[in-house]
């Protein structure tokens, strides 16, 4: 049995437009008997069903080229029907290729080929042939009414879809026509933004609203540049966009340096400002410390305990204004909106980092142009504007590293500073060097600490510059050691040697109470006579000054103990400046009592003025005073206070030395002591007793007690010394007695101090008397070889010196002798006194 595939026939309409009706039959399965010749009929079936206007005629040419090829497809079909495949791909080729006529031909050859062939089987099954040709013609009638069928459904389809396809074609008309409307109103409404756009960038430029005239440009650009309908217009758009925005850029940039200009001017007033502030701050630290020193003082110096309190006044700034973010109140802000519009335009516009690196460039270049050092003005003029420029400047760059969203970073400002130390540094080193006043150097190093003060609080590192004035630390103070030794000879040398009066209590608290010197704490009547000159309140006054001036350029230098430092150089101009100042003084201008026993009492109140002067040091430095009372040292101005000391004894003695020359008129051979001492003594003590009632009142108790030690001893020496002397040949017992009287009466005047002094000092004072008085007791003693006893020579004789004693007995001449010389009468008898005291003369020339 053979299997014929389905196959397709087109049924064509007589419109042009009709679609193509496709019917596909089943296979059939061939069985009828071969003389029935199944397969004439059944292509005759096909040709019937072929149309008409379907056939083509090939033309001679094709024919003629496509011979070979109609018979490899003939041998192809045949060799397909032999094999039982399916034929089903020739029909088609066949009908798709238009060429039925030869798929016939082909069919019809192979069919004759074959007829004997069909014939037997047609033979062998021709019931069934007969049934499947019945089915074919059943078949072919149903095809037919399909035909009709489908031919009147294409001429309906035909007469209803020519109505359908003109409104169709209406419709897409009028829906191009309305797409072109609506691109022009949409075209219309783009234009009608544009120009809003352009106008309100145009008025944004004219009120200088430039960040909302770029976003403008930048929305025109963004959102309308490409969808402009109009080629002139987008070429206008095109050239004007890039010249607003080189316009903006242009007066962006202009205000900004307009900015650069004028920050320099509020840099200046804003560093002075600051370092006012910290200097305004400083000076109230500094009166709630003398506060302090007054309450402790005042505890200090009070018998009974007391309670005291600091009140702080309650100052929280300059004006009492609000204190803004950077320290300053309503008086001290800065504009930076010029700025950070210009660094906001440039972001913008897409530079920020050539902005950022613009503005570096700029300040950088400010910075070093504020480092330049006049040299046509002096630099203790200039210094506070430099410093106060330098200041303000990174004072305004801190506000922008804070503030200014990236602009300059921590580092770069960094940077900056360590140049700008450096440079300050090697400023400071250079004016440091050439200053030879030393308050020029202060106000300099108080200004520079200030503006350490200052940049501090901002976070910088001001070490360097601190560094820079602890090295001149030396310099400072020699130059100001120079400067007190100026002012003190100036006061020195007007120094009058009177004493000093003061008329109103003022003048008392200025000149006593602010250097402690006072003797009490009662307040004198006035006026007042003190009893030093106008030459300690003065030197005072420069001494002060000095512990200030030291204290003020060691303080905020970054060295927190520097009382050691502030007391060596005090040591210094007290006992090398001050103490060598007054002993040129009392060697060169001293040439009476008078101004000798003022130069001492100046020196007695110089002393409690030198204790006031390591105190208030010890408080302005901060150190407390029981560590400056435990180390007390000695008087440093000793050597002047000796010299004066010695320069009014010497003068003393020197008057003195006047009224002992009445020692000549002793009558050495007296035959009877005279009772009321003799002359000399008489002067003397009359002279002493007006000088003790002149130095009473200026003169301390200590020193008049050395003064009057030293005249005593003096005395003593001169009435030795005249016993010695080559004047006095011989005297009697009863001129030693009146010696002995001369002795007495000096030491009842030295008993008589002890109102001015203590009994225990007018004791001392009798001691300057110790050795004449030794001398007597020895001549007038009944047993003189007691002085060869050790023990009794150490406790009654212990000042003598045995030559001297020596000289002087051989001068006694013995009673009996009156008349005679030193070998007189054999028949006398000696005294045992001048027996005992020969002995004695004799023992102590075999001594020595």
């Amino acid at each position: 049995m053979h299997i014929f595939p389905s196959f397709s026939v087109v049924f064509p309409s007589n419109k042009k437009k009709s679609p193509n009706v496709h019917v596909t039959t089943p296979s059939l399965f061939l069985s009828l008997p071969f003389f029935l010749n199944p397969l004439r009929a059944l292509f005759s079936l096909i040709a019937t069903m072929l149309p008409t206007k379907s056939r083509r005629k090939v033309a001679p040419s094709a024919a003629e080229n496509g011979d070979s090829a109609e018979k490899l497809d003939q041998l192809l079909l045949s060799s397909a029907i032999c094999n039982g495949e399916d034929v089903g791909p020739f029909v088609r080729k066949a009908f798709t290729s238009g060429k039925p006529e030869t798929l016939l031909q082909h069919l019809r050859h192979f069919s004759r080929s074959k007829e004997s062939e069909i014939e037997e089987v047609c033979k062998a099954h021709y019931q069934d042939f007969i049934l499947a040709v019945d089915d074919l013609r059943s078949l072919l009638s149903d095809v037919d009414s399909l035909k009709s069928s489908l031919s009147d459904s294409n001429a309906k389809l035909q007469s209803v879809g020519l109505p359908l396809l003109s409104s169709l074609d209406a419709f897409v008309e009028a829906r191009n026509v309305s797409r072109n409307v609506n691109l022009a109103l949409e075209s219309v409404r783009n234009c009608i933004r544009l120009m809003e756009l352009c106008s309100r960038s145009n008025h944004h430029l004219s009120s200088s609203n430039f960040y909302m005239a770029l976003k403008c440009v930048d929305t025109i650009e963004s959102e309308f540049l490409d969808k402009t309908p109009s080629s002139t217009l987008k070429r206008m758009l095109e050239k004007k966009i890039p010249e607003i925005r080189w316009h903006i850029e242009r007066k962006v940039s202009k205000e900004f340096g307009d900015w650069l200009v004028e920050i320099r001017v509020v840099s200046r007033n804003l560093g002075q400002l600051a370092i006012g502030q910290a200097s305004s701050a400083r000076q109230r630290e500094e009166d709630l410390r003398i506060k302090q020193r007054q309450a402790e003082e005042q505890s200090r110096l009070s018998l009974r305990d007391t309670v005291y309190a600091l009140e702080e006044d309650d100052d929280d700034g300059l004006g009492g204004g609000g204190v803004g973010d950077d320290g300053f109140n309503g008086g001290g802000g800065f504009d930076l909106t010029p700025l950070y519009r210009a660094y906001h335009i440039h972001q913008t516009l897409g530079l920020e980092d050539r902005f950022k690196q613009y503005y570096f460039e700029n300040r950088k270049l400010q910075l070093t142009s504020d480092f330049q050092v006049s040299s046509m003005t002096p630099f203790l003029e200039s210094h506070q504007t430099f410093f106060a420029q330098i200041a303000g400047f990174f004072i305004v760059e801190d506000r922008i590293v804070r503030t200014g969203g990236g602009l300059i970073s921590k580092l770069e400002v960094d940077n900056l500073w360590e140049a700008a130390v450096s440079k300050m540094c090697s400023v400071l080193e250079d004016q440091f060097s050439r200053m030879q006043t030393a308050n020029h150097l202060l106000l300099i190093k108080d200004y520079v600490s200030l503006l350490g003060v200052t940049l501090r609080r901002y976070g910088y590192l001001v070490d360097p510059l601190l560094d820079v004035l602890s090295k001149h630390r030396d310099k400072y103070h020699e130059l100001l050691l120079s400067d007190c030794r100026k002012q003190i000879a100036e006061a020195l040398s007007a120094d009058k040697f009177d004493q000093m009066l003061m008329k109103r209590e003022y003048e008392y608290s200025m000149n006593v109470l602010s250097f402690q010197i006072q003797t009490s704490d009662i307040i004198p009547a006035f006026p007042y006579v003190a009893p030093f000159s106008s030459t300690v309140p003065d030197c005072c006054r420069i001494v002060r000054s000095f512990i200030e001036d030291s204290v003020s350029f060691m303080s905020y230098g970054g060295q927190l103990d520097f009382f050691d430092v502030v007391k060596k150089y005090l040591d210094r101009l007290l006992s090398e400046v001050l103490d060598g100042a007054l002993l040129k003084l009392i060697s060169t201008s001293i040439h009476g009592v008078s101004q000798a026993m003022q130069v001492a009492a100046n020196m007695a109140v110089m002393e409690r003025a030198c204790d006031f002067f390591f105190r208030h040091a010890a408080q302005l430095s901060g150190v407390p005073l029981r560590m400056v009372e435990r180390g007390r040292r000695q008087f440093p101005l000793c050597k002047a206070r000796d010299a004066a000391e010695d320069t009014l004894s010497g003068l003393l003695k020197q008057k003195v030395d006047g009224f002992m020359t009445l020692i000549e008129n002793v009558n050495w051979m007296a035959d009877e002591p005279w009772p009321n001492g003799n002359e000399y003594v008489n002067e003397v003590i009359i002279y002493l007793e007006t000088l003790v009632s002149t130095a009473q009142q200026i003169l301390p108790p200590q020193v008049l007690k050395r003064v009057l030690q030293d005249v005593l001893s003096h005395i003593s020496e001169k009435i030795i010394g005249a016993l010695l002397g080559d004047t006095v040949k011989r005297f009697t017992v009863h001129a030693i007695m009146g010696i002995d009287v001369d002795i007495r009466l000096l030491e009842s005047f030295a008993d008589n101090q002890a109102p001015l002094l203590s009994d225990e000092e007018a004791n001392q004072l009798k001691t300057a008397l110790t050795e004449s008085r030794q001398l007597v007791n020895l001549l007038l003693s009944n047993h003189p070889e007691n002085f060869l006893n050790p023990v009794i020579r150490e406790r009654s004789y212990n000042t003598l010196d045995y030559r001297k004693v020596v000289l002087i007995s051989e001068k006694l001449r013995d009673p009996s002798e009156r008349r005679f010389g030193t070998f007189g009468s054999r028949g006398s008898r000696q005294n045992p006194q001048k027996k005992s005291l020969d002995a004695l003369i004799k023992r102590l020339k075999d001594v020595s």
